[in-house]
């Protein structure tokens, strides 16, 4: 009888592994790693600009027949947890890639994890130029436009001024040492007899802005340039105004002028500076416009650029998959090396020499609009003017394999 009982049990198991299976194989996982709830106010604009678009392509039904599913799960802004995790989504989860984070070091950590284990990872919003160059590999790509490439931008406004003295602040972690060393290399080109009379890096989230806006006054720089960001950049500001260390000078700020970053100043926005972000207010037509309408008539809200790059994503992996024409990881390698993406940017390229999409950035200038920061006098900047060429690529990522 116990021998008839187990006998039982182990059909009822195997035929609930095979139906259990069966669901699985009806959507198309893919593993999304971030810090929600560490960055909530970012990873969230983020996770719905992929919703969105995920409804789009799963409405116009799918890619190669299936839904697109994602897996969201927390890192905690910490790199031995999202290794961790990426490991579960892949082998536990049947997530067929990998995709997310927004700190440039748990980036850096799944991207090697990847690397060994053989795992494709679309590293949507991490900014570190390591990602694509120095620690780059060939399972890993990247979405967003690269620390090297705004930092370019912002170089090229900065070389029309008469500036000669310039101070910098960044983070002092991966993200802001790229920063930094990309605007350094960027504006020298560009005006040889430029100096830097001053560095300061204060720990990420953890910055004395009284002692660091008084470091940069005693160096009197012609002009400051920004990389602090969330609650740094707001502490930044307030103490830099309140001490009249912008009054006359240039300033350029990476990211200042994304929402996320902006919105929470409101009335104290800094006027005047050079940035980095993302005017949707501004849009009259085209793509850019379908965009925000659809999120703002989804969320009733207007989109972040965490919004779009999330849309992106998603537009990225379903273009992916439907050029592989499988899930297969070397499928989607290959696929992705040159891949086209219609996007609200237009149409970028993720560049098979580095493996770094060709996604632009809008450059502008801040100012304030009924009591909140704003863009004026922006342009949007194509990513493929801001990159190395193939000569440089093969300098910059010799370890890639």
């Amino acid at each position: 009888m116990r021998s008839n009982n187990v006998m039982g049990l182990a059909a009822a198991l195997t035929v609930a592994l095979s139906a259990t299976a069966a669901l699985a194989a009806d959507t198309i996982k893919i593993g999304e790693i971030n810090h929600y709830k560490r960055m909530a106010a970012f990873a969230e604009p983020y996770k719905k600009g992929i919703e969105l678009g995920l409804a789009e392509i799963n409405a116009a039904g799918g890619v190669l027949g299936k839904p697109i599913e994602f897996i969201y799960r927390d890192d905690q802004g910490k790199p031995g947890e999202a290794v961790k995790i990426a490991e579960e989504l892949m082998t536990r989860d049947g997530a067929v890639m990998l995709t997310g984070t927004i700190f440039s070091h748990v980036g850096l950590a799944i991207s090697s994890f990847a690397g060994k284990k053989k795992y494709l990872y679309l590293a949507a919003e991490p900014l570190a130029d390591a990602l694509v160059w120095a620690k780059g590999n060939e399972y890993t790509f990247r979405l967003r436009s690269s620390t090297f490439m705004q930092a370019s931008m912002l170089a090229e406004a900065a070389a029309k001024t008469d500036a000669k003295t310039y101070a910098t602040i960044a983070p002092n972690y991966a993200y802001g040492k790229d920063a930094v060393a990309a605007f350094k290399k960027a504006l020298l080109a560009l005006k040889p007899d430029v100096k830097f009379v001053a560095e300061q890096w204060p720990g990420l989230f953890k910055i004395d802005a009284g002692a660091e806006v008084q470091a940069i006054e005693r160096a009197k720089p012609d002009a400051i340039y920004n990389v602090t960001f969330g609650g740094d950049l707001a502490k930044f500001v307030r103490e830099g105004t309140t001490r009249g260390l912008f009054k006359g000078r240039k300033v350029y700020g990476l990211l200042t002028g994304e929402p996320e970053y902006l919105d929470p100043l409101k009335d104290e926005a800094p006027v005047g500076w050079t940035v980095t972000g993302y005017p949707w207010y501004d849009f009259k037509e085209g793509a850019n416009k379908k965009f925000v309408d659809a999120y703002k008539a989804k969320y009733n809200t207007p989109p972040k650029l965490g919004s779009l790059v999330g849309y992106m994503t998603a537009q990225s992996i379903a273009a992916g998959i439907k050029k592989a024409g499988s899930t297969d990881t070397a499928a989607l390698v290959a696929a992705f090396k040159g891949l086209d993406v219609n996007t609200p940017v237009g149409k970028i390229t993720f560049r098979k020499q580095d493996h770094q999409a060709t996604m632009g950035a809008f450059v502008g200038t801040t100012t304030l609009k009924d009591g909140a920061g704003r863009m004026i006098n922006w342009s949007y900047k194509k990513g493929e003017d801001y990159l190395p060429s193939d000569a440089e690529v093969a300098k910059l990522r010799p370890a890639a394999k």
